[in-house]
């Protein structure tokens, strides 16, 4: 999936035009890396149309199966979360919806007439779906709004032609990421945290109907962590998105995910809405720790909280009623 079509040359010739004469590092990287962060904003569906559709997966690395059989389906307007294990196959899985790893058997389709989606031009699958991959390097001698601006690449022609639409669309992604003060920032220069909001801009500049994150949490404190579901949340509602999300944190997917996909060993072991497939009996099973699941009496949000060895300590009272 890339943003620069053609033969590798070409798109060498793609990003030099964009970041002017370079180091041979950085046009290496910019050739290889930002094909992964293509995204995305659409207009809103007012069904929830599958988008992109995998059906008995089959994915393995040097002739050994890590995934056996799985169906995933991402619907406008729906965010649906991958959760499992370490090693439990859902970054492989997404990956493979990205086309960035080939099935060893199984299809792949994209929209209502069930395209099939391995047969496209890798320019023209960019224009419909996006990864924003787990691991990304570091490019050099790039400003933020350079890397933001790679997102458009599958909109444009040779030297950055016939792409109207281009500076909203990246002007949005900066403010919605709110990243519009680094603009002229080096990337190299960034807090984790701050890269991995240029890199989801980039994505965002995109303008596909299908988001497809990684961990997208990594490096985020605690603020933007939420304010990135949130904005998840809302690509997914106002724009019609569809949405496929690995996450580590169940709560985070509790509260984020349309529906939730349970993976183990390979295998997907529940998917649907997340109060049918979060539960204590799946989690423990599928965890190999006891995972307690009930409900915030204020909320009502789902939670869960895994039990160790050593019981949540609640502080004895001190004498006189202090703690």
């Amino acid at each position: 999936m890339t943003g620069c079509s053609g033969n590798q040359g070409e798109r060498r010739d793609c990003w030099a035009h964009e970041a002017g004469r370079r180091s041979h590092t950085t046009a290496r990287f910019a050739s290889d890396e930002v094909s992964l962060c293509f995204p995305t904003v659409t207009s809103p569906s007012p069904d929830p149309v599958p988008r992109i559709t995998g059906a008995d997966l089959q994915l393995g690395y040097h002739g050994r199966t890590v995934v056996h059989g799985a169906g995933i389906s991402l619907r406008a307007g729906r965010v649906t979360a991958l959760v499992g294990p370490n090693g439990s196959g859902k970054s492989t899985l997404l990956r493979a919806v990205a086309r960035l790893h080939r099935p060893d058997a199984g299809t792949l389709r994209v929209g209502e007439e069930a395209v099939d989606a391995l047969a496209m031009s890798r320019r023209e699958f960019a224009r419909l779906v996006t990864l924003l991959a787990q691991s990304r390097p570091t490019p050099t001698g790039l400003s933020v709004a350079d890397v933001v601006g790679f997102g458009r690449h599958p909109h444009r022609g040779r030297w950055r032609a016939g792409d109207p639409d281009g500076p909203a669309a990246v002007a949005r992604a900066m403010a919605v990421t709110r990243i519009e003060e680094l603009a002229d920032r080096p990337v190299d220069e960034l807090s984790g945290g701050q890269l991995q909001r240029v890199w989801l801009a980039s994505c965002l500049a995109q303008d596909a109907g299908v988001l497809l994150l990684d961990e997208p949490t990594t490096f985020l404190d605690l603020r933007f962590q939420v304010e990135l579901l949130d904005l998840v949340r809302d690509l997914a509602d106002q724009d019609g998105v569809a949405i496929g999300v690995v996450l580590h944190d169940l709560d985070q997917a509790a509260a984020v995910a349309d529906e939730v996909v349970l993976l183990a060993e390979g295998r997907i072991r529940a998917a649907g809405p997340p109060a049918d497939v979060l539960t204590t009996e799946l989690l423990t099973d599928v965890y190999g720790i006891r995972i307690e699941v009930d409900h915030d009496p204020r909320t009502g949000a789902l939670r869960t909280r895994p039990v160790g060895r050593h019981p949540s300590r609640v502080p004895a009272a001190a004498p006189g009623g202090r703690t």
